[in-house]
């Protein structure tokens, strides 16, 4: 499911075209259009380099999109209810490791992004995309910026983009609904029974090693 996802962003992400290389952070649908084109552009400039090495497109990932993506708060709202526990702890010694091994996690998930979006941008086709309206956001913290993904002789998929505003007013994404389903959701159902299980560690440890894997698309029966 998760990959599904991201194939979907990465496909969004390449087929939006805007003008400025600047990316205007005080306006959520501003800010989803101009890092869809700013990351295309990137990738299509640096193909030659690709083609050579796989592994240059994390470095397009990391500079083009990963500063757009709020990976802080999504990765403390994939663990979910654990941060209240940690919250809870009373012992200090005890409390300062749980904060650490957070920490690493949300390292860790920032790793796990950027590894799977490089492979999915492997798969690159020219499909077409279409956003909707923008509408006022004056007042609000959570904005979603829809699309929907376009291919002929293929059924629409309706994407919303969970965009939201932090302290200094700029916006991030944290999260994306695909017909109906979050990313962060599905995510979180994935890793409570192994946090419960196992703790945050091996969930850290598990990511940790699939970040390293090399650049390529594993597709929906392959690791994710």
């Amino acid at each position: 499911m998760f990959k599904k996802f991201l194939m979907v962003l990465a496909l969004t992400v390449s087929a939006v075209s805007v003008a400025s290389d600047a990316v205007d952070l005080k306006d959520p649908y501003k800010m989803v259009r101009q890092v869809s084109d700013n990351t295309f552009q990137r990738i299509t400039r640096d193909q030659a380099l690709i083609k050579q090495d796989n592994e240059h497109l994390r470095v397009i990932v990391s500079e083009e999109l990963m500063p757009y993506i709020d990976y802080k708060y999504a990765a403390l709202r994939v663990l979910g209810s654990h941060v209240s526990k940690v919250r809870a702890i009373k012992d200090p010694a005890e409390q300062k490791q749980a904060v650490e091994d957070i920490k690493r996690f949300i390292d860790v998930f920032q790793q796990y992004l950027v590894a799977t979006y490089a492979g999915v941008f492997t798969q690159y086709t020219n499909q077409q995309v279409e956003f909707g309206q923008s509408k006022a956001f004056a007042g609000q913290d959570v904005v979603l910026v829809k699309t929907k993904i376009v291919e002929p002789g293929k059924p629409e998929i309706k994407i919303d983009f969970k965009v939201r505003e932090d302290r200094s007013g700029e916006w991030r994404a944290y999260d994306m609904v695909a017909e109906g389903i979050s990313l962060l959701d599905a995510k979180q159902s994935e890793f409570q029974g192994i946090l419960r299980q196992q703790g945050i560690e091996h969930v850290s440890n598990l990511l940790e090693q699939k970040s390293t894997l090399p650049v390529q698309f594993r597709g929906e029966g392959g690791d994710e």
